[in-house]
């Protein structure tokens, strides 16, 4: 079993593209997306249309909900920026329709799939103990421990705070699988001109996190992940895919 792990593609469907042609040409066997799907992208049609050909399993990010089920009348802007994102939500219904928005509200906060060795890995957008409240790469080990709850599977897929990790935990793997399409930025411009990818295989993973300051978003990479269980060993490859180029 190899497995497709992204998250927060918020409605980039060219970084999605670019993603997926890539991992089409190393082969996997099933799409596992950690939310935050449509919104607030230019393509969030093209993006669920992209998700469902891939036959993608899909969990329930945090705009997920909000395009799904906030009311707009009882929101009030505070600033330029809120009354944008007020606006490009309405936009982005408009764009979806009623029948992708309720299968958005729909969409289940947490997906469990049992894995060959026994063990039990979870999809879920933030946390176990919250789906809606990320884990991330700057957390310390208590931290962490406070959002992995009581039964928190023995791997954990998650997004949301759009940075790539792969730590343990209290005895469970945790990997962030970043962000397709609102990946940040580095302070040292780090977009490869090739595919770029860290193995991490039957030892026991480290604190991987990609090297340079964050520093905003860019449209210069999108990130991956591939997780395989190979003859009782978790392998993950996390990948940078770069964009407005030849992946």
């Amino acid at each position: 079993m190899r497995l497709l792990c992204v998250s927060d593609i918020h409605g980039h469907a060219d970084a999605l593209a670019a993603v997926l042609a890539t991992a089409e040409r190393r082969g996997y066997t099933q799409l596992l997306v950690a939310g935050d799907l449509c919104f607030p992208g230019p393509k969030p049609l093209e993006t669920w249309r992209r998700l469902t050909q891939a036959k993608a399993v899909c969990v329930q990010g945090v705009s997920d909900r909000a395009l799904a089920t906030l009311d707009l009348d009882k929101v009030r802007a505070r600033s330029e920026h809120e009354r944008a994102r007020l606006d490009r939500l309405s936009q982005t219904r408009t764009e979806l329709g009623e029948l992708i928005l309720a299968r958005l509200a729909r969409l289940a906060p947490t997906y469990r799939l049992p894995l060959e060795d026994g063990g039990e890995l979870v999809l879920v957008h933030g946390s176990p103990a919250d789906p809606l409240e990320p884990i991330s790469h700057d957390m310390t080990d208590e931290e962490v421990l406070s959002l992995l709850g009581d039964d928190p599977a023995d791997v954990v897929i998650c997004g949301g705070s759009h940075v790539p990790f792969d730590r343990m935990v209290g005895g469970v793997r945790i990997i962030n699988v970043g962000s397709v399409g609102e990946a940040p930025c580095s302070l040292r411009g780090d977009v490869r001109s090739t595919v770029d990818h860290v193995r991490v295989g039957a030892r026991a993973p480290g604190e991987l996190v990609r090297s340079g300051a964050v520093s905003g978003y860019g449209a210069g990479h999108a990130d991956a992940t591939f997780v395989e269980l190979r003859a009782g060993e978790l392998w993950v490859e996390q990948l940078v895919v770069p964009l407005g180029r030849a992946a």
